[in-house]
């Protein structure tokens, strides 16, 4: 029986399935008094990966990491890709194939091509993310201190890359080899932390007096999970009687164990949390703010969600000029102080660009110098993520402390770039710094866009994205008046005209961003243009 530090016992020599246990009332494992068995049938169990998870412990989304349960389901579906609507296709630029083998009807040099489905390429998180990422985005672990203690050595390899992984950024990790045992040798004379994860392949007796010897040497408040290698249903549950917060049976998966982890520290009172779309420009003048407020204004039309632009570019931010707000207050007032942000601050400092867009201007003006920590960029950004699903980032083109942080902690990155050498160069150096950095997310979005720039030599977009080991989300041509026109008059492209080849190609991403259909228009009323406002 798991007994706190001050109140040693007895060690049983065995227990059965059906035998009942007392429980300490100073169990300083039991952090949830009252928790909920698992509903279970008494079957015997099947060898899945982890058959105690269930939807509504992950807070009622699928659970990517059981698709084996999933009816029909085979072992080699775990190496398959998410599936991609076909409104997804990305759009081809008008080099990369001459016109006779593309379709029969003639093609303009000015036109977007649809492509076919292409096979996705090569994605190591694969079904792991697409199940829990459809809209919402990643919950980061809080500020707390872990301390793994493994026998395995793939589960010690699955918990170095999970400390290395940005949801993890806040707390401090320690590996050590060793299982159960080791930690309750290392404890003896030593605070245990917040969290501690101790692995071991001992069943039954043996595994309970291990735990009942770590129970004695832990500090209340300190949470317990176990990776053992038995999968049973009576083992899980004298654990979970016992005051153990997780049971996991390995091999284990990196993102699998953060979304354990995560679940232990969640508030089920909390606000949920948005997905957070950072934008930035390969080089200035790209159009990397034009396309970021377009499509933002696509996501809060066509998807009918509410979302919200940020202008990180304090100096020369354009979103207030593109929708023609001028608001007393912005983002600047929130990163003086972000920690007197609350949600009815918040929505002071936000200004209404339509019923469903809201907008973090930029003061845009040079009578400060900006000196603002990384750490209020991050607070706040952070913060923002609870006003609306989707929160779009408009970076400026710099780099430094906050700007690394923020570009490396957002859910999606997209990338404008131009079809010149500079880009290429700058674009290639981000997105391998994210592959470095982020080997636990998908890859970041490639937007091309001025492509077909009258006069100016371009290195073929197919070209372009070898280089970059990347399939363009978007490939947009030059259209100098359908832009000129809209930024001169602070419209967005879908208000000038929503069937426009520039309209299509920003719903299409929209769309592959929000991982989800654009729900169906509202049918207009036949009545509806007489009782509009003249």
């Amino acid at each position: 029986m798991l007994k706190p530090r001050s109140e040693p016992g007895d060690i049983e020599s065995g227990f059965e399935a059906d035998d009942e246990f007392e429980i300490a009332p100073a169990d300083p494992w039991r952090d949830e008094p009252g928790r909920d068995e698992p509903a279970r049938d008494d079957a015997e169990p099947v060898a899945i990966t982890n058959p105690y998870r269930t939807q509504s412990e992950l807070g009622g989304v699928a659970n990517p990491f059981h698709s084996e349960l999933e009816e029909g389901a085979t072992a080699d579906d775990w190496q398959d890709e998410p599936r991609v609507s076909a409104l997804a296709d990305p759009y081809l630029a008008r080099d990369e194939a001459p016109v006779d083998e593309l379709d029969d009807e003639p093609v303009f040099a000015d036109e977007p091509v649809f492509a076919d489905v292409p096979v996705p390429p090569a994605n190591p998180v694969a079904d792991l993310i697409a199940g829990v990422e459809l809209a919402l985005g990643d919950a980061a672990v809080p500020r707390i201190s872990i301390h793994i203690f493994c026998e395995r050595a793939d589960t010690a390899a699955t918990a170095e890359d999970a400390a290395r992984d940005r949801r993890m950024g806040r707390a401090s990790t320690a590996v050590m080899m060793g299982g159960l045992a080791a930690a309750v040798e290392q404890y003896q004379n030593q605070p245990t932390p917040s969290l501690v994860i101790v692995e071991s392949q001992d069943h039954g007796p043996t595994l309970i007096h291990l735990l009942d010897r770590l129970a004695e040497v832990c500090d209340p408040g300190t949470k317990v999970m176990v990776v053992g290698g038995h999968n049973d249903i009576a083992l899980y549950r004298e654990l979970m009687r016992r005051g153990v917060s997780e049971y996991l049976v390995p091999p284990l998966q990196t993102l699998q164990l953060i979304r354990a982890i995560t679940t232990l520290y969640s508030d089920p009172s909390a606000p949920f949390i948005g997905r957070q779309m950072a934008f930035c420009g390969a080089r200035g003048g790209v159009g990397s703010s034009t396309v970021a407020h377009n499509l933002a204004y696509t996501l809060s039309e066509r998807m009918q969600t509410n979302t919200v632009i940020v202008d990180f570019d304090l100096p020369f931010g354009t979103a207030g000029l593109d929708f023609n707000q001028d608001p007393l207050q912005g983002v600047a007032d929130a990163l003086s102080q972000p920690d007197r942000l609350d949600p009815v601050l918040l929505d002071r400092m936000m200004a209404r660009c339509t019923d469903r867009l809201s907008l973090f201007a930029a003061p845009a003006t040079l009578d400060d110098d900006y000196e603002i920590s990384a750490e209020a960029f991050e607070e706040v950004a952070s913060k923002i993520r609870t006003t609306a699903p989707y929160i779009i980032l408009d970076l400026p083109h710099l780099w430094s402390n906050w700007m690394r942080k923020v570009l490396l902690t957002a859910d999606d990155v997209v990338i404008t770039a131009s079809p010149d050498l500079a880009c290429l160069r700058n674009a290639k150096n981000i997105v391998d710094l994210m592959r470095q950095t982020r080997p636990n997310d998908a890859p970041p979005w490639l937007v091309l866009n001025q492509v077909g720039l009258p006069g100016r030599p371009e290195i073929p977009t197919r070209d372009f994205c070898e280089a970059l080991g990347l399939e363009p989300a978007l490939v947009m041509p030059f259209d100098a008046k359908l832009f000129g026109h809209a930024s001169n008059n602070g419209q967005m492209i879908e208000e000038l005209g929503d069937r426009s080849k520039a309209a299509v190609g920003l719903q299409q991403l929209a769309q592959l961003l929000a991982r989800r259909e654009a729900p169906p228009a509202p049918k207009k009323s036949m009545f509806a243009g007489l009782f509009k406002r003249k």
